[in-house]
């Protein structure tokens, strides 16, 4: 028996950033499994293709269509497309996001540019493009923001990524005071460690740091994307109508354990770093 009514998002048009693959495309198959009407975007219009072509089953409804959401015209052609297709949008939840490990002072402007430019600008684009629609069409809605347990600690060796989800963790709680008389809600999840192809490859590149990370959690286990997508699902659905502002965490108790999810990276030698850096570039090839 599942956790929820099969209507819980009935009708619902849900936008998901970097919804093809992931955590995205988790919380995407969990609220298609509910009811909702899905649209997913990502740079990668391939990936897109076969992630939709997978989740349109049993007359699941999905849309896609390739966004870079660094470049603001971008968005504002996704979200056109989007309201094209579906009419309207109920629900946009910004996933989308970059991470690598490295120590601060070995990062370029780039590199840091690379993660803050998706994170932190790519957030506060599409939130103020399809918030601005909504308070001109007088439609209320739900953004639920991705951020993280060291958007409120902070963590060495993820600067970039940490300064950039605290900025989106103040865009949350600054918007839900400001559009919460627009009927806009605010919510956020703070994820501890779960295992994505994507980002594992870059955050744990070797069996010794994955094991690391999962002792870190008093649970004693990486989270299942399903406990991820179950949350998503609730935190978007009418029954969190009075839920506007918080970030719930996610995270078998990690932070609890000890602020700074990458912290214990300072026992690393350079050798090992400039390994690490080398297995970290293999991964985006």
């Amino acid at each position: 028996m599942g956790l929820f009514a099969k209507d819980l998002l009935k009708d619902k048009v849900i936008l998901i950033t970097g919804g093809a693959t992931g955590l995205g495309r988790a919380m995407g198959e969990k609220f298609l499994a509910l009811g909702a009407k899905l649209a997913i975007a990502s740079r990668n219009e391939d990936v897109l293709k076969q992630a939709s072509s997978d989740m349109s089953l049993e007359h699941n409804q999905v849309f896609y269509k390739s966004c870079d959401v660094r470049d603001p015209a971008q968005v504002q052609r996704l979200i056109d497309a989007v309201e094209a297709h579906f009419g309207h949008i109920d629900v946009l939840v910004n996933n989308a996001a970059g991470n690598f490990i490295s120590p601060t002072e070995r990062l370029s402007p780039r590199a840091v540019d690379s993660v803050l430019n998706i994170v932190l600008h790519g957030t506060f684009y599409m939130s103020l493009e399809v918030g601005k629609r909504w308070i001109n069409q007088g439609r209320s809605g739900t953004m639920l923001n991705i951020v993280t347990t060291y958007a409120s600690t902070g963590s060495g060796y993820v600067a970039p990524s940490a300064a950039a989800k605290a900025g989106v963790l103040a865009l949350t709680r600054s918007l839900a005071v400001e559009w919460a008389s627009y009927g806009i809600r605010q919510v956020a999840i703070a994820p501890g460690p779960f295992p994505t192809e994507g980002a594992w490859s870059r955050l744990a590149p070797t069996p010794e740091l994955e094991e690391q990370m999962k002792n870190r959690v008093p649970l004693g286990r990486a989270g299942a994307p399903d406990e991820l997508a179950n949350l998503a699902a609730y935190l978007i659905s009418d029954y969190a109508g009075y839920v506007n502002g918080e970030v719930i965490t996610i995270d078998g108790g990690e932070w609890l354990q000890g602020a700074g999810q990458f912290n214990s990276l300072s026992r690393l030698t350079d050798l090992q770093w400039d390994t690490l850096a080398k297995l970290t570039r293999e991964s985006k090839k």
